[in-house]
């Protein structure tokens, strides 16, 4: 059996995600605008994408982070056919809460960029709550 060794989230921890633009990705697809371009809400998923990959790897076992805050600018659009890479770094640790800086880019053009956050959770006990199940003491 081969062990991971734990590895601390801290500041500097970044991942990219990639994305070809097709249909299903543009505004008009998601109902957020009538352009057949790359949408708002499709850049904000990829930018999340890209911070869950920052942490993969790190969070303690039975832990999972979510997001509570998206600050973006959109800032150019993409047409159907472009592959856009996101990046996310690790900026801050406060306790729970994670702060990532990203950007998603166009052939190194910048088309978004923000910040999001995420809070680390215990994943049973959130999904149960999102269930409506009640919570279980955690056992050691």
């Amino acid at each position: 059996m081969q062990e991971q060794s734990e590895q601390p989230l801290a500041p500097g921890r970044s991942a990219r995600v990639e994305l070809t633009v097709t249909e299903a990705d543009t505004a008009l697809a998601a109902g957020s605008g009538d352009v057949p371009v790359l949408g708002t809400p499709r850049v904000v998923a990829l930018a999340e994408a890209a911070t869950v990959a920052a942490t993969a790897g790190a969070l303690p076992p039975g832990r999972t982070t979510v997001g509570t805050r998206v600050e973006l600018d959109h800032l150019a659009p993409t047409p159907v056919g472009r592959t856009v890479v996101a990046r996310a770094r690790l900026t801050a640790v406060d306790g729970r809460r994670l702060g990532f800086e990203v950007t998603v880019t166009d052939a190194g053009e910048i088309v978004a960029r923000g910040r999001v956050e995420r809070t680390l959770v215990d994943r049973r006990r959130f999904v149960e709550r999102a269930s409506g199940a009640p919570a279980r003491a955690a056992t050691a």
